[in-house]
């Protein structure tokens, strides 16, 4: 187990395995190879004016944060928001503008699929060169040369240049030298998303493994059920800008609630089906409650007499549901109201979205209402139970229990 009372002089004396951060900028220029003579003319013209601002984009704006040693954060937001150029930084393959990063320890990165490989050495030899990178001794790769070699199962090719293995090899390889090298610091940027299933959980075990042996871990994904599930604290970069952070859970919520809002602006439309009202209710008309029934009543309007498959599913913001019901029907011209009923909801405290479409029954291709938000409501009732690190609960699905326990 490595202590955090180390201190080491590189990249500013903090701690072993810490990540500071004061007031960091960044910004990129604009692509100076413009495809017509006309737009380069401007884009001088432009220049010359003193207006300069389309000459850079700001990546990063005074972010501020502090990592402890062992912590696993994960940094949220939209494609663009800078997650991957603040993970460069960290990694020292770029600098801030402005700013000072102050970083303790040794750095294993993913932020690509072939990051850290040369494409014209073999598994071996870039094995061993990464961990020269990192300032370990050939001793101390060796002895664990054998288990990236299996973690990669490149077993066979471990000594053919890596520019001839396939992506999914590329991508084992370069995991097992980052995760195994001994990182203080692990930085892994949405490549997991590449691999199988199989591989995925390999991954998720040797994060666990690493969180263990006290290793920070910096987690960019998409995909928010593997990072609620691996990592105890959320950072939000929204535009550049340092949004949230707090305990992952809080942090993801807000945006599923930020995601949610643009979700929000569909409608069912003014096609032959609509849905005119949408009400969430429990038993006595007020917010239901874990484990006890919920009901959905739809209000809809046809244009004319047809059959109807509706949908209703319930989300936590996006558009993929925990779960799904279907009610087949004629409706009449005018409105008809529907009711769904469901007996026991299997579902946490929080707050939730209820989809809906409908479309001609035997066909999913004819829509007749598309599929969309049509309300928010909130559930009363505990808390999601955690789990065990890095393991991925899908859904925030919680059935009610109970536990006997008899000493023999």
């Amino acid at each position: 187990m490595r202590t955090s009372s180390d201190i080491i002089p590189s990249r500013g004396g903090v701690r072993l395995g810490a990540v500071q951060g004061d007031r960091l900028w960044k910004r990129f220029r604009a692509d100076l190879r413009k495809p017509f003579l006309i737009d380069r003319i401007e884009y001088v013209r432009d220049r010359v004016k003193g207006d300069t601002s389309g000459a850079y984009r700001w990546a990063l704006r005074d972010v501020d944060f502090t990592i402890a040693p062992g912590e696993a954060v994960g940094l949220i937001g939209a494609n663009g928001a800078g997650k991957s150029t603040l993970l460069k930084i960290i990694a020292g393959v770029m600098y801030p503008n402005a700013g000072r990063l102050r970083v303790g320890g040794r750095i294993g990165a993913l932020i690509e699929v072939r990051a850290g490989l040369h494409s014209d050495l073999t598994g071996r030899e870039n094995i061993f060169l990464y961990g020269t990178l990192l300032g370990l001794k050939r001793k101390r790769v060796a002895q664990v040369f054998d288990q990236i070699v299996e973690f990669a199962q490149i077993e066979s090719a471990v000594d053919r240049q890596v520019k001839f293995y396939s992506t999914g090899m590329q991508l084992r390889l370069g995991f097992g030298v980052a995760a195994y090298l001994e990182p203080d610091i692990l930085l892994v940027d949405e490549v997991l998303a590449v691999g199988d299933s199989a591989f995925q959980q390999r991954c998720l075990e040797r994060m666990r493994q690493v969180l263990a042996d006290g290793t920070t871990l910096l987690f960019v994904s998409h995909d928010l059920a593997t990072m609620e599930a691996t990592c105890a604290r959320g950072m939000w970069l929204r535009d550049g800008a340092l949004a949230q952070d707090g305990p992952v859970r809080e942090v993801l919520g807000s945006y599923r609630e930020w995601v949610e809002q643009f979700a929000e602006t569909l409608e069912s439309g003014d096609g032959p089906v609509r849905v005119a009202k949408v009400d969430v209710h429990g038993p006595n008309g007020g917010a239901p409650h874990s484990y006890e029934p919920l009901y959905v009543d739809l209000a809809l309007e046809s244009d004319a007499a047809r059959d109807l498959a509706l949908f209703i599913g319930v989300s936590e913001g996006p558009a993929t549901p925990i779960f799904v019901a279907r009610g087949a029907q004629r409706v009449k011209p005018g409105t008809t109201m529907a009711r769904c009923a469901i007996d026991h909801v299997p579902l946490a405290a929080g707050r939730f979205y209820l989809w809906v479409a409908a479309f001609e029954p035997g066909t999913v291709a004819t829509d007749l209402v598309p599929w969309h938000p049509a309300r928010a409501f909130e559930v009363i009732g505990p808390q999601l139970e955690d789990t065990p690190r890095a393991v991925v609960r899908l859904s925030p699905v919680q059935v009610e229990h109970h536990w006997d326990f008899e000493a023999v």
